[in-house]
């Protein structure tokens, strides 16, 4: 568990939530049963890396009960904490158990699309699934704002990647899909950067060196437990023209926006987040 200085008034995690379910009506839900046609999946019209790509995303979106499992340990609802901090992660809860449906959903039409479409057995798929899924998951982190910065970027750079995606495959039935999860990552990259904007008009540049520290050693998820990882994300990577550095430009965008005169702490991390990207 983190430490539980450094969280967020709770006042503003509360309106950064409120804002983020909102926007998220439950009436907007989509369901893998009855949104998508099924029937209609194709994986003859995808390309080999095409395929693969939406193996290698598969094993990623399942991965949610560890994901979820982080939040549960690192801002736990339970009498291990205080109060006043039990407080702020109910409020945090709130978002975290939305966000985990939202995420379940799209391993599911996932691994759908891949039964309908051809490519595997749904037996086949779950044991391959569990392969991976078993393994543990951790975000290193000491800071509360390190947890969103995280998902910040890696939120944008999926989205990023499931939108390059579907602007490049043949089956009319994935790219529907590829269409609402990304739209669905977009609403999670806003509320973590709601909560990041937050965190930096409230705690200024005390912020500044955990939001560094997570671009120093970002890894997107599984890079450290999935076998053949780097390989693999190589040639999804070409499949999409993708890169996840990409999605520093938002942070940087997140930072500007939150601060009204930057600081040399904060003129620094700008400058840091900026030499970090791989593509032009």
């Amino acid at each position: 568990m983190i430490s539980t200085q450094g969280l967020l008034p709770v006042a503003d995690l509360t309106a950064a939530v409120d804002g983020f379910l909102a926007a998220s009506p439950a009436a907007r839900a989509w369901d893998v049963e009855s949104a998508v046609d099924w029937a209609a999946a194709d994986a003859g019209r995808l390309t080999e890396g095409q395929r693969s790509a939406v193996e290698f995303v598969t094993l990623i979106e399942d991965h949610l009960p560890g994901y979820f499992d982080v939040y549960h340990r690192h801002f736990p609802v339970d009498d291990s904490v205080d109060l006043p901090t039990f407080e702020h992660n109910r409020e945090l809860y709130h978002f975290t158990v939305r966000w985990a449906v939202e995420e379940d959903t799209h391993a599911r039409a996932l691994a759908r699309y891949q039964e309908a479409a051809g490519m595997a057995e749904r037996a086949t798929l779950r044991s391959a699934l569990a392969v991976e899924g078993h393994k543990p998951f951790e975000l290193p982190y000491d800071h509360p704002v390190q947890f969103f910065a995280y998902a910040l970027v890696q939120e944008k750079a999926t989205q990023m990647y499931y939108q390059q995606l579907r602007d490049v495959v043949g089956d009319p039935v994935l790219a529907s899909v590829l269409t609402r999860l990304s739209r669905d990552e977009a609403r999670h990259f806003s509320f973590m950067a709601e909560v990041v904007t937050r965190y930096l008009r409230h705690d200024g540049d005390a912020v500044v060196a955990p939001i560094r520290d997570v671009i120093a050693n970002f890894r997107m998820p599984l890079s450290d437990t999935l076998r053949g990882y780097w390989r693999w994300a190589l040639r999804i990577a070409d499949v999409a023209d993708y890169d996840h550095t990409a999605a520093y430009e938002h942070l940087v965008k997140v930072i500007d926006r939150a601060v009204d005169t930057r600081t040399e702490p904060v003129d620094e991390l700008v400058t840091f987040v900026e030499s970090c990207r791989t593509i032009a």
